[in-house]
């Protein structure tokens, strides 16, 4: 089945801009309570994935860092740990399963890497419960 039918779409998805803040990463996560939150740069295109982990390697890696100092670090600053691989909007869902191993969400991204939305690990999960079991 074609994910299109799974897709989060982006008017519907929390992303930041890849010109955002710390700080501003930290408050939107905490709004919404998310661990990951997606990063699109100026052009539209899918730019990584931000996570509480990189935000708090951050912290701890640069010790005199307050809260007020995150308003002037940028997210293009904070090392990301993690890699979280995009997939193109004419994907099937067979191919998801991997991916859903070790990402939250999966990115969806067109055919020129714009971001479209994602997918979340819970409908992909949903969606292979409801498939037959094979027959041994």
């Amino acid at each position: 089945m074609n994910i299109a039918f799974f897709l989060i779409t982006k008017k519907d998805t929390v992303y930041l801009p890849f010109h955002s803040t710390m700080r501003q990463a930290l408050e939107k996560m905490e709004f919404y309570h998310y661990t990951a939150i997606p990063l699109v740069d100026e052009d539209g295109k899918y730019a990584g994935t931000l996570t509480e982990g990189d935000l708090l390697w951050k912290m701890k890696n640069t010790p005199s860092l307050t809260f007020a100092d995150t308003e002037h670090i940028w997210i293009k600053d904070i090392p990301r740990r993690m890699v979280n691989t995009p997939i193109h909007i004419n994907e099937e869902m067979e191919n998801l399963l991997s991916l859903a191993i070790m990402q939250n969400f999966i990115p969806v991204v067109d055919d020129d890497d714009v971001f479209c939305g994602i997918i979340r690990r819970r409908e992909i999960i949903e969606y292979f419960a409801r498939q037959p079991l094979p027959s041994s």
